[in-house]
């Protein structure tokens, strides 16, 4: 479907009345409104199919109340959050753009709608299967009024416990290792919004969220205003990211890592009084580059033989702080010397040099520890960047901190049913390590008709798709899914 624009009743000799364009030889090019109930959005029978499995958009609506009239209402609340996940995935992020998709039949079949062409409602509605702009609006804004219209409210404590459960559950049972990688990131507000401050850093007012995520799997989203330290609730995410974990994965190893905005005494502790170990980017200070300093100087000795080009030396240290640090720690030192001088950088770990194991065997050394394992992090970044940019996770478009938060965490959903897709039903195909923004462009966005009868829902998807086969194989993975109970 395309963009939304002002809707319009349909006109039926518009309809039916010729578009002439440029003859092809001695062909006319005549073109009308008369395909019937088309969409361009067939891959979203992919997304049903996967969420049948998953149980993402059941579980989130348990985690809001309907005082509706049950009398009254002709879009449940399973219905409301399947459209508005399923169209965030789908690439649609406003709220106005579903002011034309509610006429898209394959949509409404995807959101559980029995009568996907709105053959049964009132006149006015008719043909409108799904909800409009307005009803999806009242949705999210359900906590921020008491108005008799906003009969829909969530708990903004079940919804992220639901997120971290879908996350959690996404993990191998075989899993021994679970790295817990937070970074903080920038959400640029254009207006007045509930919460507004002005970033030093990002120079822009914004909002400031958490992320946590374990490889490409989201476990945490929390929006906060940025009046704050970028580590500010890590201790509170970690006490039940941690716990969730733990009764999924009870003999794991869990490593917690982060850049230097999350190096705080208050972090490390907890994480070693709970058996947690952590590798932390340091700032770097006098002290500790007058530590590092034998390693710089023979960093320089290299740079100089090798003719200029970048050399780096790894050192160990011992370190503490002269009054924030209750203890001495382990710290890496990377002595760096590039063209345009020394770049000293370091670490904090309480993962042991000699490794758990001889399994480990030199991982958890100096240079490994810092550029395998440490730098790795980096890539949280680009799940980041995929959920702001591909999914709109950053469209902070409404007043209320509540309600922002609300589309952050549907944001967040979409994005794992996206990753989800990638990653059980595209293994070991060419849209295996395709960002999310790619899997949509090649997977969902397929030209389909629509025909429902009284015994099936018959969906013709384009002869011309260039990705038959893949689509094919992929729903074949998806359907072996069992059903998520509930």
């Amino acid at each position: 479907m395309p963009k939304a624009t002002p809707a319009s009743p349909v006109d039926p000799e518009l309809a039916l009345a010729p578009l002439l364009f440029a003859d092809l030889g001695p062909r006319k090019v005549v073109a009308d409104f008369s395909g019937g109930h088309l969409s361009s959005d067939g891959g979203a029978l992919l997304l049903r199919q996967l969420d049948r499995g998953l149980g993402v958009v059941r579980g989130l609506a348990a985690c809001f109340q309907d005082a509706r009239h049950p009398v009254f209402v002709e879009h449940q609340l399973e219905e409301l959050l399947a459209q508005r996940v399923y169209g965030l995935a789908l690439g649609y992020e406003d709220l106005n753009d579903h002011q034309e998709l509610r006429r898209d039949p394959l949509l409404a079949v995807c959101a559980g709608k029995l009568d996907p062409l709105a053959a049964k409602r009132a006149e006015r509605d008719r043909g409108k299967a799904l909800a409009g702009a307005a009803t999806l609006n009242r949705l999210e804004l359900g906590n921020e009024t008491t108005s008799r219209c906003h009969k829909i409210s969530h708990d903004p404590a079940q919804i992220p416990a639901h997120l971290l459960r879908c996350g959690v559950r996404s993990l191998a049972k075989e899993t021994e290792e679970v790295i817990l990688d937070f970074d903080a990131s920038d959400d640029p507000l254009h207006g007045h919004q509930e919460g507004r401050f002005f970033h030093g850093y990002y120079r822009a007012y914004c909002y400031l969220p958490l992320f946590c995520f374990v490889g490409e799997i989201p476990l945490w989203a929390q929006l906060r205003t940025a009046d704050r330290d970028a580590s500010d609730g890590t201790i509170e995410a970690l006490e039940q990211i941690v716990a969730e974990v733990r009764r999924r994965l009870p003999r794991a190893r869990i490593i917690v890592r982060g850049d230097s905005g999350f190096c705080r005494e208050s972090i490390l502790a907890w994480c070693e009084e709970n058996g947690i170990f952590y590798v932390v980017g340091l700032a770097r200070n006098e002290r500790l580059q007058e530590l590092l300093e034998p390693a710089l100087a023979c960093a320089r000795a290299r740079h100089c033989l090798c003719g200029g080009s970048s050399s780096r030396v790894f050192a160990e240290l011992r370190y503490q702080t002269l009054k924030t640090w209750s203890r001495e720690r382990r710290v890496i030192g990377k002595a760096e010397v590039t063209p345009q001088g020394d770049n000293p950088r370091f670490i904090v770990t309480n993962l042991p040099a000699e490794g758990f194991g001889p399994e480990d065997g030199e991982r958890f050394t100096a240079a490994p520890l810092y550029e395998e394992l440490y730098c790795a992090r980096g890539e949280m970044e680009n799940q980041i960047k995929q959920l702001q940019l591909d999914l709109q996770a950053n469209r902070m478009s409404t007043h209320h901190l509540g309600s922002n938060q609300l589309r952050l965490w549907l944001s967040t959903f979409a994005y794992l049913l996206l990753e989800r897709l990638r990653t059980i039903g595209l293994a070991g195909t060419e849209l295996a390590r395709a960002t999310l923004g790619t899997v949509r462009l090649r997977l969902l966005k397929v030209a389909a008709q629509v025909h429902v009868s009284v015994r099936r829902v018959q969906v013709r998807l384009a002869s011309a798709y260039p990705l038959q086969a893949l689509f094919s194989r992929c729903r074949d993975k998806l359907a072996s899914l069992p059903a998520a109970a509930g």
